[in-house]
């Protein structure tokens, strides 16, 4: 499970334990996978990760978006939908990388903004009933909120859902993640101001292709520099 850091750990050593012809992780917390990603590489296993990276681990490959600059596109929108002031509350797992880029991204559109103000990062912790509870829990309490941003998939249906049951459609500004079908309906009933998207299915497409490739071909070594061998 993505979501529950500590079972992902677990699966993984399991995994690693029955000896694969490869693995491809989404990593949920870099720094409790690390060892274990290195481990499966001494012992010669192939890993690569997709979506979210361990980048200090020695997987071999990450395959997914440039998280950084989906935060500063979704970020660069956001300063134009508000004018270049307001307050955002986030939506996201503060230890996933690809999520911790995102949120880079954002921040450093709103650097030059002093108007726009980070007030919350919600962890959502892979529940949507989170999502939903503390954005219904902020806008009943008329807390001063101008916009949410998710910087993942789980929260932007739900956050819809509240923006509507309170009223608050044209008040408050949304920027989700993802093409969710619940994010979708929201655009298309303009609840929802805009999604950023991604290939989910070219990640993992092009990372079984990848651990394929290197089933038929392993090199000599999987912990050699490749950055400095000619022949990578």
């Amino acid at each position: 499970n993505r979501y529950d850091a500590k079972a992902q750990r677990e699966d993984l050593q399991t995994a690693i334990h029955d000896k694969p012809s490869g693995i491809m992780i989404s990593v949920a917390d870099a720094d409790l996978v690390t060892a274990d990603i290195d481990s499966a590489i001494q012992q010669g296993i192939p890993v690569i990760t997709i979506d979210s990276d361990a980048p200090a681990s020695k997987r071999l490959f990450f395959v997914g978006s440039d998280n950084y600059k989906s935060g500063r596109l979704g970020g660069d929108l956001l300063v134009k939908l508000l004018g270049g002031k307001g307050n955002v509350v986030m939506f996201t797992y503060p230890r996933q990388n690809n999520l911790i880029e995102r949120q880079h991204g954002y921040e450093s559109a709103f650097a030059g903004h002093p108007g726009i103000q980070v007030t919350q990062a919600v962890d959502v912790q892979g529940d949507p009933a989170t999502a939903y509870k503390t954005a219904k829990q902020l806008l009943s309490s008329k807390a001063k909120v101008d916009a949410f941003v998710c910087l993942e998939a789980v929260a932007g249906p739900q956050v819809g859902d509240v923006i509507t049951e309170t009223n608050s459609n044209g008040k408050v500004t949304v920027v989700a993640m993802d093409t969710d079908q619940g994010t979708l309906k929201w655009i298309q009933q303009g609840v929802i101001s805009a999604t950023i998207a991604q290939k989910p299915y070219t990640m993992a497409y092009l990372g079984v292709k990848l651990l394929d490739d290197i089933h038929h071909h392993k090199p000599a070594s999987l912990t050699t520099n490749f950055a400095q061998d000619s022949f990578s």
